[in-house]
């Protein structure tokens, strides 16, 4: 294996500090837009422990445009459906819209060392053999105005190898962060998660994410089961308060875990494969781009696994970033480009935040008020379905940058948004059925045009900078992006739609270019506060919980059902809440 630092004269274009899924995401699509990154890892391989293992649509289609995506297609088990227990009834089903011409599930289950190589591999043959240094240990970061020195302790030494640009992906103890002296800020839950990985012998399970609140398997906890490839299923046990690190010996936690099984009726052999404890977290920092330091993944954020979103958002800062800084180290966008990285996926991990913040009232009660009204919601369930609506995990989703300085938004909200992924729908091209990511440039933008929307003679000439598609014959597609309206659309090379125009007007194409590419940004002072979308009865809900005090007996719990019963029915919510502020 060739040694990039040595060969680069302890110079480096792009230092990547950390080779989990981020780091290697990201190298694997920087290398595919032109760039030489070198990563570097304290292990000596992947980790082989399974970890985050619930990928999203999102991440799905990431990894169909680095290279990586038939490897997790062919590994990974889709799911679209969920189903929730209270004890020993049913008191939520989930269903996630999953059409058949739909390329991927809404999720895949695949353990994080499979992500890892498939990321590996993708890598490699982008970068070539070696992008990787294994066993290589920051010891220093020292940022400059137009490098950064990073100090390297590896099996040969310690040198000092001159970076023009440093991603941190090194993790939650990221040791780029703490170099730099930034804090991640936010909340820590106090519940914790016993997690486990066992291999059950010759049992065909339906690959669903299943809850059971208060089971009689484990009274007064939470469990969650996911099945993942390879005859492994994931078991998570929610802690009691007094519980420690004590569970994780096997005599505490094989009887548990046994307990689960017995009380879904498996009678099949089982193996122990993994253990660990979870304790959820809510925090990010403030900006992810440090001059020429940019942090990414848990390096920059920690969500709560609660609606997976900790893994797949960081396989999302990794593209996000991928083609800015591809851009930026070639000298075609100036460094300003980079602070739209920090604006969008700062946001971003603040609508994930308060997202998770809702799936952690259920899963990780943050008190006693919460813990009642979340058991009012569980013993009204099998009785109101408005009830048992308030128990919808609430699964990642996409983001919609419509707040950033890089982004030409508009006021309709009919067709695909400014700043929303361009849905990846099914579209007949050239005579061929294909997904709308297939017209995509591999790493320019793309100019999408609804051809008969248009005069003939509109559609531009590409040039190196931008690719140019023309659809026509599907109204359907046409009615969907609004294309009576707005018949042309500018899409980034991470697939977001940086604008939508009228006309294929060359000036305004160009203004647009400018806009994406950071040469003339957009105000992002005014960018409007991160808006949670919380229903009327979950505010109610959060409003009343928040304000429960600590004890209470079988009277209190009734009472909690009361409450959440008029609630909804109330005809003025933001009475309601103006009442619970008042009492």
């Amino acid at each position: 294996m060739s040694d990039i630092l040595h060969e680069a004269g302890d110079e480096a274009d792009i230092l990547i500090v950390g080779a989990g899924p981020v780091g290697l995401a990201l190298a694997a699509d920087l290398a595919r837009h032109g760039r030489r990154p070198v990563v570097i890892d304290g292990k000596g391989e992947i980790s082989w422990s399974s970890r985050a293992i619930c990928l999203s649509r999102r991440s799905q289609e990431i990894f169909d445009r680095i290279g990586a995506g038939p490897a997790f297609a062919a590994k990974g088990l889709p799911w679209s459906r969920g189903k929730t227990f209270y004890r020993d009834r049913l008191a939520f089903e989930l269903e996630m819209p999953f059409a058949p011409k739909d390329r991927h599930a809404p999720f895949i289950n695949l353990q994080q060392y499979y992500s890892e190589q498939f990321l590996l591999d993708a890598a490699e043959r982008a970068a070539g053999p070696g992008v990787v240094r294994w066993n290589h240990l920051v010891r220093a970061v020292e940022p400059g105005p137009d490098h950064v020195m990073v100090e390297v302790e590896g099996p040969e030494g310690v040198r000092r190898v001159k970076a023009g640009w440093v991603v941190a992906a090194d993790g939650a103890r990221s040791v780029v962060r703490q170099a730099l002296g930034l804090k991640l800020q936010g909340d820590s839950y106090e519940g914790r998660y016993l997690i486990a990985d066992i291999e059950v012998a010759g049992i065909d399970r339906p690959v669903e994410r299943h809850v059971w609140f208060d089971p009689p398997s484990n009274p007064g906890s939470t469990v969650i089961l996911h099945v993942q490839p390879d005859g492994i299923w994931r078991i998570d046990i929610q802690l009691r308060d007094e519980d420690g690190d004590e569970m994780l010996e096997e005599e505490r936690l094989l009887p548990l875990l046994q307990a689960q099984l017995d009380m879904m009726g498996v009678t099949a052999g089982w193996t122990l494969v993994w253990k660990s404890i979870y304790r959820a977290h809510a925090l990010t920092l403030d900006s992810y781009r440090h001059g020429r330091v940019m942090l990414a993944g848990d390096a920059a954020h920690l969500v709560p696994i609660f609606g997976v979103r900790g893994l797949n958002s960081g396989i999302d800062d990794a593209h996000n970033l991928a083609w800015k800084l591809a851009l930026v180290a070639a000298g075609a966008a100036p460094p300003a480009l980079l602070d739209s990285y920090s604006a969008e996926r700062v946001r971003a991990t603040r609508e994930n935040l308060a997202a998770a913040t809702k799936s952690t009232w259920f899963m990780s009660p943050p008190s006693e008020g919460f813990q009642r009204m979340r058991d009012a919601v569980l013993s009204l369930s099998g009785r109101h379905r408005w009830a048992s609506e308030l128990l919808n995990p609430r699964q990642s989703t996409a983001h919609v940058y419509d707040a950033s300085p890089v982004i030409a938004v508009d006021d309709d909200p009919a067709g695909v948004r400014p700043g929303a992924v361009l849905p990846n729908l099914p579209v007949r091209i050239d005579g061929r059925d294909v997904h709308l990511h297939d017209t995509l440039a591999a790493t320019r933008f793309t100019l999408l045009l609804f051809a008969d929307h248009l005069p003939t003679s509109a559609a531009p000439a590409p040039t190196d900078d931008l690719a140019v598609v023309a659809i026509r014959g599907d109204d359907a597609l046409a009615r969907a992006f609004a294309a009576d309206r707005h018949p042309v659309y500018l899409v980034r090379p991470d697939e977001h739609v940086a604008t939508r125009l009228a006309s294929a007007d060359p000036a305004a194409i160009a203004a647009a270019m400018d806009v994406a590419t950071g040469r003339t940004p957009r105000d992002a002072a005014a960018a409007p506060p991160v808006v949670r979308n919380d229903t009327p009865l979950e505010r109610m809900y959060a409003a009343i919980a928040a304000s429960l005090p600590d004890g209470g007996d079988a009277a209190a719990d009734t009472l909690a059902q009361l409450c959440l019963l008029l609630c909804n029915d109330a005809a003025d919510p933001e009475r309601v809440l103006e009442l619970t502020a008042r009492a």
